[in-house]
């Protein structure tokens, strides 16, 4: 395959790029263990090497995808990693375990518990053209975890636009699962832990390091034999067509841009406790921040932390003038000059206190509220299921005032479970 290092040494382990887009690991190396299953990973950052993915995928009904952005180090995030995990005839044993059968306790009932996979990570900031390989997933029943932020980053960065989704998250809240967190649920069905060092890293960066490959891959690398196991519970459950009730609007709801109003942008949490000229100059220093970031190309919170904008907007309020030693000359005068603009405005053009819930419920509401409440309260009972999870207090608030609003906020079984006619 390419030759377009995606990798490097700069963790302490003993890997590099072959060359062929696989990570090798040497032997002698006290990290062999930890590298096992990166033996098998590939990365794919060339035309080459994608034009060699796309038939493997084409195989395929099903194919585990994650994504990894850099949301922590930019101003607007972007997609910088794929990966992507497929059905195999070969054993990938996990990171670290080289003797899967003996750890995971359904191996000697049932070989096909064992992950047969392949693992692949796609660099989309290699400049190849991904069209092909979003078509290619299109077609197929993709498996996430947690679907909503994967599928609107992919929707950004691929245009891509999934048909036929498997959310473990969901598919594990319907069996009643409390702790759905990847690493939760990968030690439950795999005995495996997973770590979780390269939580906050930067993406975005080449070379990466093993470590950070190692991360990116546990993503998608338990979530088919995980998603096998979902979907064998929910049927013994007859759960099934709940969950693809739930996937689907899962996908419709990720199609929906996210839009916000303006002057609603800048009430960060505890803003509501400053009025007046004070949340005037809180409105202010927050598009100031955000005009900062934005040159810079980092987010908001490397110019000012939210806690920090509050007590300066206070500050300025109260005539005293706030500082921070790390800002640049050029930053301090510009962070000034927008606060006494602020303090300048006449109280006409100061920013108006907004009630978010509107008017008081009616009795009537309040009354229809809580009988939804102990209707579903009962159900979630019987089924074993989180309350909120069949329906939210604001979404049980929302059909009691108006019940057509069901038809839009509830799938089909949850409107069984609550008794509301469809």
């Amino acid at each position: 395959m390419g030759t377009r290092t995606i990798a490097a040494e700069d963790d302490g382990s003993a890997s590099s790029d072959r060359g062929d887009g696989k990570i090798d690991r040497k032997s002698g190396s006290d990290q062999d263990q930890r590298g096992a299953a990166l033996e098998r990973i590939e990365v794919i950052a060339s035309a080459l090497q994608l034009a060699e993915l796309l038939p493997q995928i084409e195989k395929v009904d099903r194919a585990a995808v994650d994504t990894e952005a850099d949301s922590l180090h930019c101003y607007r995030e972007k997609l910088c990693l794929l990966q992507i995990t497929l059905p195999g005839q070969d054993v990938v044993a996990g990171i670290g375990d080289s003797d899967w059968e003996r750890r995971d306790p359904n191996a000697g009932r049932d070989h096909r518990s064992r992950p047969q996979v392949h693992d692949y990570i796609v660099d989309p900031l290699a400049g190849v053209d991904l069209a092909p390989l979003s078509a290619a997933l299109e077609r197929k029943e993709i498996v996430l975890h947690g679907a909503d932020f994967d599928l609107r980053l992919l929707r950004r960065g691929l245009n891509f636009a999934a048909r036929r989704i498997f959310d473990t998250v969901i598919a594990a809240r319907l069996l009643g699962i409390r702790d759905f967190s990847l690493a939760a649920l990968v030690k439950r069905h795999f005995d495996v832990d997973l770590g979780k060092g390269s939580q906050k890293a930067n993406w975005a960066r080449r070379p990466l390091s093993v470590r950070m490959l190692e991360y990116a891959m546990n993503d998608t690398h338990y979530l088919l034999p995980l998603a096998d196991r979902l979907e064998s519970q929910l049927k013994e459950h007859n759960r099934l067509d709940w969950l693809r009730q739930s996937c689907q609007r899962a996908i419709a709801q990720a199609e929906v841009e996210r839009v916000r109003d303006e002057d609603e942008l800048w009430r960060i949490r505890g803003s509501a406790a400053l009025s007046g000229r004070a949340a005037a100059v809180l409105r202010a220093l927050w598009q100031w921040r955000e005009k900062e970031a934005e040159a810079a190309d980092r987010p908001p919170f490397h110019v000012l932390h939210n806690d920090e904008l509050l007590n300066a907007a206070v500050s300025f309020a109260a005539e005293s003038v706030p500082d921070y030693r790390y800002f640049s000359s050029r930053r301090r005068q510009t962070f000034r000059h927008a606060a006494q603009s602020a303090l300048q405005l006449p109280e006409a053009e100061w920013p108006v206190s907004h009630r978010r819930f509107g008017t008081r419920p009616s009795p009537e509401t309040v009354r229809r509220t809580e009988q939804l409440r102990q209707r579903r309260d009962r159900a979630a009972r019987e089924v074993d299921l989180e309350p909120a999870f069949i329906a939210s207090r604001s979404t049980l608030e929302a059909i009691a005032g108006h019940e057509t609003h069901a038809a839009t906020l509830l799938v089909p079984w949850q409107h069984e479970l609550l008794r509301i006619e469809l």
